[in-house]
């Protein structure tokens, strides 16, 4: 075990990560933390930074147009401070990904099976017959039908719901300890969506994997996560368990999230709520709080000054002025979310 997961437990922490792109600040400040075994969700809308967030865990960006400033510890290695070599056995090997839309990151000129085996040989010495043994195992453990066979398709030969199961395996190929995944489940269709979900948590549960998930799907956050981390504009706006979030949120944000969704205790017919406005210009930020310009609690306070991080309970946190009056005019309003909690 490693000094930084020895003396925390932590599987990924992120301390002050800011990442740029030029003179845009993409990612501001982020600290959060994932303890082994555990699985944190990141929401919110389009370009808040969540993907930006998670692909610098592998420091995916090329350096000459990115900037990455702070601290990334994931899988007891700091991350930042990997040379070429160790980063490419990290990737994979420690820590590794499924992509947001599988046809795009497989090969279309070399099977699925091919693809992982040579994942596996690049970062273990093992036979041709028992590299393909290990990729039929994944195929079986993610429930591919026919996986003898599978192994040897290529990527357009899948359906969708199938190629997402081939890229779990792929991740999985050499024993990871933790699992990022950028919206595993966006371009599938609803029960397939449930079949995935449920898959990962069953592998988080028995192969004691630490899991990152990007979502815009509240519904899937709660499905998969342990704590939920809300993300606008960059900044970490609230973090809690699942169960706090959806049931005591205390940050406005988190509430238009909530009562965006169509499903609960809302009135048949009656009119989506919606968040007003849209998401700020990252490369000309407002000053204050981002999301002032569109919270229905916002004050001239709001729009000068950030607000500091406020902990609401051990683990519970949100970045507003005014986070007791969030949470009583949620408690307030209708109850637009119904969630199975556990």
């Amino acid at each position: 075990m490693s000094t930084a997961q020895a003396r925390d437990g932590a599987a990924v922490e992120l301390s002050g990560l800011r990442v740029a792109f030029g003179k845009t600040q993409v990612v501001d400040g982020v600290d959060l933390k994932v303890e082994r075994g555990q699985a944190l969700a990141l929401i919110g809308e389009s370009g808040s930074g969540k993907s930006v967030t998670l692909r610098s865990i592998l420091r995916l960006f090329p350096a000459g147009r990115s900037r990455i400033e702070g601290k990334i510890l994931a899988a007891g290695k700091d991350v930042l401070a990997l040379d070429t070599k160790a980063l490419s056995h990290f990737r994979g090997g420690d820590v590794s990904m499924i992509f947001q839309e599988p046809l795009l990151a497989f090969d279309p000129v070399y099977s699925v099976g091919r693809q992982i085996t040579e994942s596996i040989q690049r970062h273990e010495k093992i036979s041709s017959k028992d590299v393909r043994a290990r990729a039929l195992a994944l195929f079986e453990r993610v429930r591919i039908p026919s996986p003898e066979r599978r192994l040897d398709n290529y990527p357009h030969e899948m359906s969708g719901g199938m190629r997402q199961r081939a890229m779990i395996a792929l991740a999985l190929a050499c024993r990871p300890q933790v699992l990022l995944a950028d919206e595993p489940t966006t371009a599938l269709d609803a029960t397939v969506q449930i079949q995935v979900l449920l898959l990962l948590r069953e592998l988080q549960r028995d192969l004691g994997l630490s899991i990152v998930i990007v979502t815009h799907d509240l519904g899937a956050a709660v499905e998969v996560a342990d704590r939920i981390a809300v993300m606008y504009a960059g900044k970490i706006v609230e973090v809690g368990t699942a169960k706090e979030i959806v049931r005591d949120p205390h940050h406005p944000y988190t509430i238009g999230l909530l009562r965006s969704r169509a499903e609960g205790a809302m009135d048949k017919g009656s009119r989506l709520q919606t968040i007003p406005g849209s998401p700020p210009d990252l490369a000309n930020r407002p000053p204050g709080c981002p999301f002032a310009p569109r919270c229905f609690l916002a004050e001239d306070r709001c729009r000068k000054e950030m607000p500091p991080e406020v902990e609401l309970s051990p683990g519970h946190r949100a970045a507003c002025w005014f986070t007791d009056e969030a949470s009583s005019a949620y408690r307030a309003g209708p109850q637009p979310v119904a969630v199975e909690m556990a």
